[in-house]
């Protein structure tokens, strides 16, 4: 292989591995996913390396025809549709460090989230008012790598901890205004820890990696928070002792595990072509029911156990997105790739998390040796639908407080990221 083609291979594939983050970050995954796991970063060639990454994501999904399916709590039908989504950010930073055959990450990232805010004059007010899940992950990762064949490769493996809260509201009653709101909210956190192993092999002449990497469940055994029913006065339902008053409540869920296979390989001078594919475990998540902490010890907290205060219903489906693109080097300071992505939709019926299709792109500016700036964009299709009533594996039926349908939405993104060698 003659120098330039070699010098063109290196120059894509360095590219390549700074698009896989901030730039190219899917637009809008399934089930709670925000800014997911990514250590790219580890794989960095320089000795100590720092970047900062924030990913603005704006998704349109509109629900229509809505009907208000319990008239036991209020006939909110004329109330008609809303926004089901608000715009979010997805911030990120790392730095890693290479001591000989070994590398090490530390990273900040926000894995998980959630951000709906329809608001309390539509027909599903009483399904959702607003709700929010946020999260912060702090990892270490690190690999070790030896020589094999035309190439190197490399044992992963690290931990890190995640704290995850959040709240939603929804109508609970609609009263009076002498009364109350009628609304309930409900108030959550736990932080739990997780590990990821993996391994990759690498062969810099051609800008060819292949990893493999798994990344643990997160338990969150100590899932904990307020029930607020204090907008929903006890006459509404006598001798339900919940009504009135904050309820300290308690609960277990779990951050589900996943497994992400990474391809790329130099092809023809200054280009390279990448790919993924990534599975994750959503399906772990259903029905999450809460009771009130003086019965923990005393009687299981199920779905269908008489102390239950309220549960969050998901009932996701596993995750599985796919992606594929292709990078081109113009010159010493200038790059540039593109990717489609397919990810599948998590819902089985009770949200609008149907298949989303992205494309997206992005450029990279090297004024320097030392210093890398990265601006992307994505522009997407959320598909059309219906929230309906789902029967669970456990045999109940959930999703009883309205259904609605949702046409063809667009979702779009905007990235940048800023990377300092030494």
């Amino acid at each position: 292989m003659n120098n330039l083609r070699l010098k063109a291979l290196l120059g894509a594939g360095c590219f390549s591995l700074a698009l896989s983050g901030a730039a190219m970050h899917p637009a809008h995954a399934g089930g709670l996913e925000r800014g997911g796991y990514d250590i790219d970063l580890l794989f960095d060639p320089a000795q100590v390396t720092g970047e900062v990454s924030g990913t603005y994501v704006m998704p349109q999904r509109d629900l229509k025809n809505v009907v208000d399916t319990n008239p036991a709590d209020g006939d909110l039908t004329p109330l008609g549709g809303a926004r089901d989504t608000e715009s979010y950010w997805v911030p990120s930073a790392g730095i890693k460090i290479g001591m000989g055959p070994v590398d090490c990450l530390g990273d900040y990232s926000q894995p998980i989230g959630a951000s709906s805010n329809p608001g309390v004059n539509w027909a599903g007010a009483n399904g959702n008012i607003e709700t929010q899940v946020e999260s912060h992950a702090f990892g270490a990762t690190c690999s070790y790598k030896m020589d094999l064949g035309k190439g190197q490769f490399r044992f992963i493996g690290g931990v890190f901890h995640e704290d995850v809260s959040g709240f939603k509201e929804q109508l609970v009653a609609p009263l009076p205004a002498m009364f109350g709101t009628g609304v309930g909210r409900l108030d959550l956190e736990g932080d739990g820890w997780g590990w990821r192993t993996g391994v990759a092999y690498e062969i810099p002449d051609i800008a060819l990696r292949a990893s493999l990497v798994y990344n643990s469940a997160v338990k969150l055994d100590n899932l904990a928070g307020t029930l607020d029913l204090t907008q929903v006065p006890g006459f509404v339902v006598p001798g339900n002792p919940l009504l009135g008053v904050v309820t300290d409540v308690y609960g277990s869920a779990q951050v589900p595990d996943s497994l992400e296979l990474k391809l790329q390989s130099g092809i023809a001078p200054g280009w390279l072509a990448f790919g993924s594919i990534k599975w994750v475990n959503w399906s772990e998540l259903q029905s999450i029911p809460f009771c009130p902490t003086a019965t923990k010890g005393l009687v299981a907290c199920t779905t269908t156990s008489a102390v239950r205060a309220t549960s969050l219903d998901l009932l996701y489906r596993d995750g599985w997105t796919v992606s594929g693109g292709i990078g081109h080097k113009f010159n010493d300071q200038w790059s540039g790739a593109a990717a489609l992505t397919w990810d599948r939709g998590t819902t089985t019926g009770l949200s609008a998390q149907t298949d989303t299709w992205t494309v997206s792109g992005g450029v990279s500016y090297t004024p320097t040796q030392n210093v890398e700036l990265r601006f992307g964009g994505a522009l997407g299709v959320l598909t059309s639908g219906s929230i309906h009533q789902v029967v669970g594996s456990d045999g109940v039926t959930y999703g009883t407080d309205y259904t609605a349908d949702f046409g063809n939405d667009l979702v779009s993104a905007l990235s940048g990221s800023v990377k300092v060698k030494w």
